[in-house]
Protein backbone atom coordinates (compact mmCIF):
# COMPACT_ATOMS: atom_id res chain seq x y z
CA UNK A 1 0.00 0.00 0.00
CA UNK A 2 1.01 3.13 -0.63
CA UNK A 3 3.68 4.67 1.72
CA UNK A 4 5.15 7.24 -0.52
CA UNK A 5 2.70 8.50 -3.17
CA UNK A 6 2.92 10.80 -6.01
CA UNK A 7 -0.38 12.66 -7.30
CA UNK A 8 -0.19 14.59 -10.80
CA UNK A 9 -3.53 16.87 -10.48
CA UNK A 10 -2.93 19.33 -13.14
CA UNK A 11 -2.18 19.66 -16.91
CA UNK A 12 -1.69 23.10 -17.56
CA UNK A 13 1.89 23.94 -17.78
CA UNK A 14 3.44 26.88 -19.06
CA UNK A 15 5.01 26.75 -21.87
CA UNK A 16 3.73 23.52 -22.95
CA UNK A 17 2.48 22.76 -26.17
CA UNK A 18 -0.24 20.16 -26.45
CA UNK A 19 1.27 18.05 -28.39
CA UNK A 20 4.08 18.25 -25.70
CA UNK A 21 1.93 17.81 -22.64
CA UNK A 22 2.20 13.42 -21.65
CA UNK A 23 5.64 13.83 -22.21
CA UNK A 24 5.63 16.28 -19.32
CA UNK A 25 3.18 14.03 -17.62
CA UNK A 26 5.30 10.79 -18.47
CA UNK A 27 8.34 12.79 -16.84
CA UNK A 28 7.24 13.17 -13.70
CA UNK A 29 6.03 9.47 -13.38
CA UNK A 30 9.53 8.28 -14.39
CA UNK A 31 10.85 11.14 -12.30
CA UNK A 32 8.68 9.39 -9.21
CA UNK A 33 9.62 6.13 -10.02
CA UNK A 34 13.19 6.26 -10.15
CA UNK A 35 13.39 8.95 -7.01
CA UNK A 36 11.63 6.33 -4.80
CA UNK A 37 7.93 7.04 -4.77
CA UNK A 38 5.93 3.64 -4.37
CA UNK A 39 2.21 4.79 -6.21
CA UNK A 40 1.52 7.08 -9.21
CA UNK A 41 -2.10 8.57 -8.93
CA UNK A 42 -3.65 10.91 -11.13
CA UNK A 43 -6.97 13.01 -10.15
CA UNK A 44 -10.13 11.32 -11.97
CA UNK A 45 -12.08 14.57 -13.31
CA UNK A 46 -13.20 15.71 -16.23
CA UNK A 47 -13.27 19.45 -15.16
CA UNK A 48 -10.53 21.42 -13.36
CA UNK A 49 -10.87 21.69 -9.60
CA UNK A 50 -11.34 25.69 -8.63
CA UNK A 51 -8.30 24.97 -5.93
CA UNK A 52 -6.11 24.11 -8.68
CA UNK A 53 -7.28 26.59 -11.46
CA UNK A 54 -10.66 27.01 -14.10
CA UNK A 55 -12.73 24.15 -14.93
CA UNK A 56 -11.65 24.87 -18.98
CA UNK A 57 -8.43 23.99 -18.30
CA UNK A 58 -6.89 20.44 -18.98
CA UNK A 59 -8.05 17.11 -17.57
CA UNK A 60 -6.91 14.39 -19.14
CA UNK A 61 -9.39 10.70 -18.09
CA UNK A 62 -7.30 9.35 -15.66
CA UNK A 63 -7.74 5.26 -16.69
CA UNK A 64 -6.62 6.05 -20.30
CA UNK A 65 -3.27 8.33 -18.81
CA UNK A 66 -2.82 5.82 -16.07
CA UNK A 67 -2.75 2.84 -18.67
CA UNK A 68 -0.04 5.15 -20.95
CA UNK A 69 2.11 5.87 -18.14
CA UNK A 70 1.64 1.84 -17.31
CA UNK A 71 3.89 1.68 -20.67
CA UNK A 72 6.66 4.13 -19.60
CA UNK A 73 6.90 2.99 -15.91
CA UNK A 74 8.14 -0.69 -13.97
CA UNK A 75 7.27 -0.81 -10.71
CA UNK A 76 5.34 2.19 -9.11
CA UNK A 77 1.75 1.15 -8.49
CA UNK A 78 -0.83 3.09 -10.50
CA UNK A 79 -3.70 4.57 -9.03
CA UNK A 80 -6.83 7.43 -9.41
CA UNK A 81 -6.90 9.45 -6.33
CA UNK A 82 -9.45 8.80 -6.42
CA UNK A 83 -11.93 7.71 -9.40
CA UNK A 84 -15.32 9.61 -8.67
CA UNK A 85 -18.17 6.04 -8.03
CA UNK A 86 -20.82 8.03 -9.83
CA UNK A 87 -18.76 8.51 -12.83
CA UNK A 88 -18.84 4.39 -14.08
CA UNK A 89 -21.25 1.63 -13.21
CA UNK A 90 -19.16 -0.92 -10.80
CA UNK A 91 -19.17 -3.82 -13.45
CA UNK A 92 -17.73 -0.99 -15.92
CA UNK A 93 -15.01 0.23 -13.16
CA UNK A 94 -14.06 -3.12 -12.35
CA UNK A 95 -13.15 -4.35 -15.89
CA UNK A 96 -11.37 -0.82 -16.00
CA UNK A 97 -8.88 -1.26 -13.10
CA UNK A 98 -8.40 -4.64 -14.14
CA UNK A 99 -7.56 -4.05 -17.42
CA UNK A 100 -5.01 -1.32 -16.47
CA UNK A 101 -3.37 -4.05 -13.80
CA UNK A 102 -3.32 -6.43 -17.24
CA UNK A 103 -1.22 -3.86 -18.75
CA UNK A 104 0.53 -2.76 -16.02
CA UNK A 105 1.61 -6.13 -14.83
CA UNK A 106 -0.16 -6.36 -11.77
CA UNK A 107 0.21 -2.81 -10.72
CA UNK A 108 -3.61 -1.20 -10.35
CA UNK A 109 -4.58 -0.05 -7.40
CA UNK A 110 -8.23 1.05 -6.81
CA UNK A 111 -8.54 4.50 -5.45
CA UNK A 112 -12.09 5.27 -4.85
CA UNK A 113 -14.43 7.75 -3.21
CA UNK A 114 -18.35 9.06 -3.23
CA UNK A 115 -17.99 12.05 -5.86
CA UNK A 116 -18.28 15.63 -4.62
CA UNK A 117 -17.67 18.11 -7.80
CA UNK A 118 -21.62 19.06 -8.39
CA UNK A 119 -20.64 21.32 -11.59
CA UNK A 120 -19.10 18.70 -13.47
CA UNK A 121 -22.25 16.51 -12.62
CA UNK A 122 -24.59 18.92 -13.61
CA UNK A 123 -22.53 19.98 -16.70
CA UNK A 124 -21.75 16.10 -17.99
CA UNK A 125 -25.12 14.52 -16.93
CA UNK A 126 -23.98 12.58 -14.08
CA UNK A 127 -26.28 12.31 -11.85
CA UNK A 128 -25.50 13.88 -8.24
CA UNK A 129 -28.31 13.36 -5.85
CA UNK A 130 -27.99 13.79 -2.04
CA UNK A 131 -25.19 13.27 0.24
CA UNK A 132 -27.06 10.10 1.36
CA UNK A 133 -27.57 8.94 -2.13
CA UNK A 134 -23.57 8.93 -3.35
CA UNK A 135 -23.06 7.06 -0.19
CA UNK A 136 -25.50 5.10 -0.42
CA UNK A 137 -24.06 4.05 -4.18
CA UNK A 138 -20.72 3.97 -3.20
CA UNK A 139 -21.52 1.09 -0.37
CA UNK A 140 -23.28 -1.11 -3.12
CA UNK A 141 -20.33 -0.04 -5.59
CA UNK A 142 -18.25 -1.58 -3.21
CA UNK A 143 -20.28 -5.13 -2.62
CA UNK A 144 -19.99 -5.55 -6.64
CA UNK A 145 -16.40 -4.39 -7.64
CA UNK A 146 -14.49 -6.11 -4.38
CA UNK A 147 -15.73 -9.40 -5.37
CA UNK A 148 -15.44 -8.86 -8.69
CA UNK A 149 -11.43 -8.35 -8.28
CA UNK A 150 -11.29 -10.66 -5.97
CA UNK A 151 -12.27 -13.76 -8.72
CA UNK A 152 -16.35 -13.95 -7.29
CA UNK A 153 -19.32 -13.44 -9.51
CA UNK A 154 -21.58 -11.42 -7.45
CA UNK A 155 -25.24 -10.60 -7.27
CA UNK A 156 -26.80 -7.74 -6.08
CA UNK A 157 -30.17 -6.29 -5.91
CA UNK A 158 -29.68 -3.31 -4.75
CA UNK A 159 -31.77 0.17 -4.57
CA UNK A 160 -28.69 1.35 -7.00
CA UNK A 161 -27.54 -1.77 -8.63
CA UNK A 162 -28.76 -4.54 -9.92
CA UNK A 163 -25.95 -7.30 -11.05
CA UNK A 164 -26.41 -11.20 -11.73
CA UNK A 165 -23.77 -13.08 -11.76
CA UNK A 166 -21.04 -10.46 -12.98
CA UNK A 167 -18.34 -12.26 -14.33
CA UNK A 168 -14.60 -10.65 -14.91
CA UNK A 169 -12.26 -12.29 -16.98
CA UNK A 170 -9.14 -12.56 -17.61
CA UNK A 171 -8.31 -11.96 -13.85
CA UNK A 172 -6.44 -9.07 -12.05
CA UNK A 173 -2.31 -10.22 -12.33
CA UNK A 174 -2.40 -9.52 -8.63
CA UNK A 175 -4.72 -8.91 -5.94
CA UNK A 176 -5.45 -5.19 -6.42
CA UNK A 177 -5.69 -3.21 -3.32
CA UNK A 178 -8.40 -1.01 -2.49
CA UNK A 179 -8.02 2.66 -1.06
CA UNK A 180 -11.30 5.17 -0.39
CA UNK A 181 -10.58 8.28 0.03
CA UNK A 182 -11.80 11.16 2.45
CA UNK A 183 -12.24 11.78 6.06
CA UNK A 184 -16.27 11.49 7.10
CA UNK A 185 -15.57 9.81 10.39
CA UNK A 186 -19.21 8.08 10.46
CA UNK A 187 -19.61 7.34 7.04
CA UNK A 188 -16.45 7.03 4.91
CA UNK A 189 -14.09 5.67 7.56
CA UNK A 190 -16.47 3.35 8.47
CA UNK A 191 -16.59 1.70 4.86
CA UNK A 192 -13.04 1.97 5.02
CA UNK A 193 -12.80 -0.56 8.01
CA UNK A 194 -15.46 -2.73 6.06
CA UNK A 195 -13.96 -2.81 3.22
CA UNK A 196 -10.52 -0.89 2.16
CA UNK A 197 -6.66 -1.19 2.67
CA UNK A 198 -6.28 1.95 2.83
CA UNK A 199 -7.53 5.35 3.84
CA UNK A 200 -6.39 8.28 2.33
CA UNK A 201 -7.40 11.27 4.21
CA UNK A 202 -7.83 14.80 3.19
CA UNK A 203 -7.88 16.55 6.24
CA UNK A 204 -6.02 19.59 8.09
CA UNK A 205 -3.14 17.99 10.25
CA UNK A 206 -4.32 18.97 13.37
CA UNK A 207 -7.81 16.74 12.57
CA UNK A 208 -5.73 13.39 11.63
CA UNK A 209 -5.29 12.28 15.66
CA UNK A 210 -9.35 12.85 15.52
CA UNK A 211 -9.70 10.65 12.32
CA UNK A 212 -7.37 8.06 13.12
CA UNK A 213 -9.47 7.32 16.07
CA UNK A 214 -12.65 6.65 14.56
CA UNK A 215 -11.37 4.59 12.24
CA UNK A 216 -9.78 2.54 15.06
CA UNK A 217 -13.32 3.01 16.37
CA UNK A 218 -14.91 1.73 13.60
CA UNK A 219 -12.22 -1.20 12.81
CA UNK A 220 -13.18 -2.22 17.05
CA UNK A 221 -16.65 -2.11 16.05
CA UNK A 222 -16.56 -4.81 12.95
CA UNK A 223 -13.64 -6.77 14.01
CA UNK A 224 -11.16 -5.57 11.94
CA UNK A 225 -7.49 -5.69 12.56
CA UNK A 226 -6.67 -2.41 12.43
CA UNK A 227 -3.04 -2.78 11.44
CA UNK A 228 -4.17 -4.50 8.18
CA UNK A 229 -5.52 -0.77 7.48
CA UNK A 230 -2.92 1.63 5.70
CA UNK A 231 -3.09 5.43 6.63
CA UNK A 232 -2.04 7.89 4.09
CA UNK A 233 -2.28 12.12 3.59
CA UNK A 234 -2.66 13.64 0.88
CA UNK A 235 -0.89 17.19 0.63
CA UNK A 236 1.08 19.15 -1.66
CA UNK A 237 4.81 20.42 -1.97
CA UNK A 238 6.84 22.66 -4.00
CA UNK A 239 10.45 21.91 -3.59
CA UNK A 240 13.11 23.50 -5.28
CA UNK A 241 17.33 23.07 -4.44
CA UNK A 242 17.14 26.03 -2.48
CA UNK A 243 14.48 28.28 -0.17
CA UNK A 244 14.05 31.28 -2.76
CA UNK A 245 13.91 28.77 -6.27
CA UNK A 246 11.33 26.95 -3.96
CA UNK A 247 9.44 30.36 -3.15
CA UNK A 248 9.88 31.83 -6.67
CA UNK A 249 8.92 28.77 -8.68
CA UNK A 250 5.28 28.46 -5.99
CA UNK A 251 4.68 32.37 -6.39
CA UNK A 252 4.84 32.29 -10.30
CA UNK A 253 2.28 29.50 -10.30
CA UNK A 254 -0.09 31.34 -7.67
CA UNK A 255 0.13 34.20 -10.05
CA UNK A 256 -0.63 32.52 -12.82
CA UNK A 257 -3.05 30.15 -11.17
CA UNK A 258 -5.16 32.81 -8.71
CA UNK A 259 -7.33 30.19 -7.80
CA UNK A 260 -4.54 28.40 -6.11
CA UNK A 261 -4.02 31.69 -3.52
CA UNK A 262 -5.79 28.92 -0.51
CA UNK A 263 -2.73 26.55 -1.49
CA UNK A 264 -0.56 29.08 0.46
CA UNK A 265 -1.64 28.51 3.90
CA UNK A 266 -1.76 24.52 2.98
CA UNK A 267 1.45 23.44 0.66
CA UNK A 268 4.80 22.94 2.17
CA UNK A 269 7.68 24.89 0.44
CA UNK A 270 11.07 25.27 0.78
CA UNK A 271 14.49 23.66 0.17
CA UNK A 272 15.05 20.08 0.38
CA UNK A 273 16.19 20.26 4.48
CA UNK A 274 13.00 22.44 5.33
CA UNK A 275 10.57 20.02 3.14
CA UNK A 276 11.98 17.15 4.79
CA UNK A 277 11.39 18.64 8.39
CA UNK A 278 7.74 19.36 7.71
CA UNK A 279 7.20 16.11 6.40
CA UNK A 280 9.28 14.57 9.27
CA UNK A 281 6.73 15.89 11.91
CA UNK A 282 3.81 14.92 9.57
CA UNK A 283 4.89 11.64 9.79
CA UNK A 284 4.97 11.73 13.47
CA UNK A 285 1.37 12.31 13.64
CA UNK A 286 0.64 8.87 13.20
CA UNK A 287 0.04 8.34 9.22
CA UNK A 288 1.60 5.66 7.50
CA UNK A 289 2.08 7.25 4.19
CA UNK A 290 1.66 10.12 2.28
CA UNK A 291 0.32 11.35 -1.10
CA UNK A 292 1.73 14.57 -2.47
CA UNK A 293 1.21 16.22 -5.68
CA UNK A 294 3.20 19.37 -6.87
CA UNK A 295 1.11 21.78 -8.99
CA UNK A 296 3.16 24.55 -9.22
CA UNK A 297 6.26 23.17 -10.40
CA UNK A 298 6.22 19.13 -11.17
CA UNK A 299 6.20 20.27 -14.20
CA UNK A 300 9.95 21.36 -14.00
CA UNK A 301 12.17 18.68 -14.81
CA UNK A 302 14.28 17.81 -11.91
CA UNK A 303 11.74 18.35 -9.40
CA UNK A 304 9.86 14.84 -8.90
CA UNK A 305 13.23 13.67 -8.46
CA UNK A 306 14.09 16.42 -6.00
CA UNK A 307 10.89 15.97 -3.85
CA UNK A 308 11.10 12.07 -4.06
CA UNK A 309 14.83 11.96 -2.92
CA UNK A 310 13.71 13.91 -0.02
CA UNK A 311 10.71 12.02 1.05
CA UNK A 312 12.09 8.69 0.36
CA UNK A 313 14.18 8.38 3.55
CA UNK A 314 11.27 9.23 5.44
CA UNK A 315 8.67 6.64 4.84
CA UNK A 316 9.81 3.99 2.38
CA UNK A 317 10.98 1.16 4.65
Amino acid sequence: MTRLGYQIPNFTYPGVAPEQLFATIRQQAVEAEESGFDTVLVMDHFYQLAGLGQPSQEMIECYTLLSALAQHTSRVRLSSLVTGNTYRHPTLLAKTVTALDVVSGGRAQLGIGAGWFELEHNSLGFEFGTFTDRFERLEESLQIIIPMLRGEQPTLNGKWYQVHDAMNHPAPLARIPVMIGGGGERKTLRMVAQYADESNLICGVDEIARKLAALDEHCATLGRDRSEITVSYQTSACIAPTHEQAVAEFEAYLARQPEAEPRRHTAIVGSPDEVGEQFARLRETGIDGITVNAPSNGHVEGRVALLGETLAPLFIR
